[in-house]
This record gives structure tokens, sequence and C-alpha cells, in this order.
């Protein structure tokens, strides 16, 4: 069986990926990008004080935060020079609760095209089991 090439078209590695996230919201909620694959991009964000709601649960939102920057940051590695990922659309559908640790997400393409990428990106917590699960759509723009 011959391997996959890898579906990333520029060379960021993680360290790039992590000194991109200074000073925004994606280093405000303690997300870390650790891992690139050939064909997806994984990172990790702790449950603590900037993550939960008032319940002590994760926040749906610091999710949702989670996934996009996951989807778009791998959409935009795998475009074209002069082309640029934009946010479409985005859903989550938070399947358990998380209350402490650290949560993985993993963004994997579903559809890579010329003018649209859909993305899923599964949120697992410390065991591995699935807390959320999100699919976004971006649309793929020149760059200005």
């Amino acid at each position: 069986m011959t391997p996959q090439p890898s579906i990333f078209r520029r060379g960021l590695d993680l360290a790039a990926l992590n000194a991109l996230s200074r000073g925004t919201a994606i280093e405000a909620l303690g997300i870390e990008f650790v891992d690139i694959g050939d064909d997806r991009l994984v990172a990790t964000m702790p449950v603590d004080p900037r993550t939960v709601q008032p319940y002590g649960l994760l926040h749906g939102g610091a999710s949702v935060l989670l996934a996009e920057t996951l989807g778009s940051s791998a959409g935009n590695m795998c475009v074209a020079e002069g082309e640029v990922c934009v946010g479409l659309e985005i859903n989550a559908n938070h399947v358990r609760a998380v209350r402490e640790g650290r949560v993985t997400g993993t963004a994997r393409p579903l559809h890579l095209g010329r003018s649209t990428q859909v993305w899923e990106i599964r949120i697992e917590d410390a065991r591995g089991r699935l807390a959320c699960v999100s699919r976004l759509t971006l649309a793929v723009v020149p760059a200005t």
C-alpha cells in the first residue's frame, strides 16, 4: 500500500502555528497545537476557569472556538499561495460534559475543493471519550 501524501501545502510546523496564536483568543484560552499528521491537525485546550461556564462544565463556546481554530488553521495550510480560508458556517453537537483536565481536538477534512472546504472536528476528553463533534465550512478566497 502506497503512503498517502500530506494534504497540507504550506509547511507550517507546530512552533509556527503556536507563534501565530500569540495575543489572540487562541492563546487566551490556552489552546496549544500538538500534532500535525498527513491528514489531521490536533490541539489541546485546558478545562479551567477560562473555558468553563458557571456550572463548572466546559463551555460550548470554548469548544466551538477550539473547533474553528483547528479547522480554519488546517484549511489555511491546504490552500495555494495567494489564497486564504474564511469561515462560512460552523455547528457543534455537545455530547458529553467535561469538568476538568484537557480536551483534545482533531480536525480532518471531509471536502477540500477549489472554492470551499468542509472539516470535521472531534473533541475528546482526557479518557478519549467524545465530548463534542463539529463541522466547519470554509470559503477559499484570494488573499488581500
